[in-house]
């Protein structure tokens, strides 16, 4: 009886290779074309929040254009992943070095030009004894065009500051007058509370990671740095209206007149 039980129940017929290999092109080409609708959704979506959105300081070109779009902006951008990891360790080596273990940069280098001097010293001087071709020196000089370049590109600079100095003193715009002092008070807010090493590390930490995270999340922060623009602009117009409004027109129209 139990024999023809187990007879009487269909069996399931095993599927041969090929109707498994169809099956999983099948479940890939689906997977696949589902996640290219999903790409193409947040392509758009992207563009959408891209349209129309002021960006961040006024900016038109890309983050890696805005920094030269060079070797220095693939290092800022972790384009050049083990060129950036690289100088962040050395960094934040020497300011641990000089600010933590409060060492010397005058003592460091003369203790590293020590021993870099009684190495070669003694290799050169040891090569009479084992018989090998002493060490290979070379003759290091500093090129007229090179160090012309460098002082016609400090002069230019200088000047360049200079010349911006005296626009910004001449009071012909007050908003620049106001960044400029407003940047020099909290640079020195900011160097009475710290060291100028610090200070330069911070910076140098800040351009590793401030510019590759914008570039991950611009979009976001635009759309947030387009609203709160917005709504600073939009209350500037109300108290510039109040203000307005408590002068008297003769005032205004004289103000008009020297404008």
């Amino acid at each position: 009886m139990a024999e023809q039980a187990e007879e009487s129940i269909p069996r399931a017929e095993p599927r041969s290779f090929t109707e498994k290999i169809e099956e999983k092109i099948h479940e890939h080409k689906s997977s696949s074309s589902s996640s290219d609708s999903d790409n193409d959704k947040s392509e758009h979506h992207s563009s959408s929040v891209k349209s129309g959105i002021r960006r961040l300081f006024g900016r038109e070109k890309p983050v890696h254009q805005v920094f030269g779009g060079g070797k220095p902006a693939d290092v800022f951008l972790w384009r050049n992943k083990k060129i950036s990891a690289t100088g962040l360790t050395v960094a934040t080596a020497i300011w641990i070095l000089f600010e933590l273990l409060d060492y010397h940069v005058l003592t460091l280098a003369a203790y590293g030009l020590i021993i870099v001097l009684a190495i070669l010293f003694l290799w050169s001087n040891a090569t009479t004894f084992i018989s090998k071709s002493p060490p290979r020196i070379p003759e290091v000089s500093i090129p007229e065009d090179l160090a012309l370049n460098v002082a016609l590109s400090l002069r230019y600079e200088i000047n360049k500051t200079f010349a911006v100095l005296r626009d910004v003193v001449s009071g012909r715009d007050l908003k620049k007058f106001l960044a400029v002092i407003v940047g020099l008070w909290i640079l020195s807010t900011v160097g009475s509370s710290c060291s100028f090493l610090t200070l330069f590390y911070i910076v140098f930490v800040l351009l590793h990671t401030v510019p590759v995270l914008y570039e991950k999340y611009e979009d976001k922060v635009d759309f947030y740095w387009d609203k709160a623009t917005a709504e600073l602009e939009k209350h500037c117009s109300v108290i510039r209206a109040k203000v307005m409004s408590r002068i008297p027109k003769s005032a205004q129209t004289k103000a008009k007149k020297h404008q």
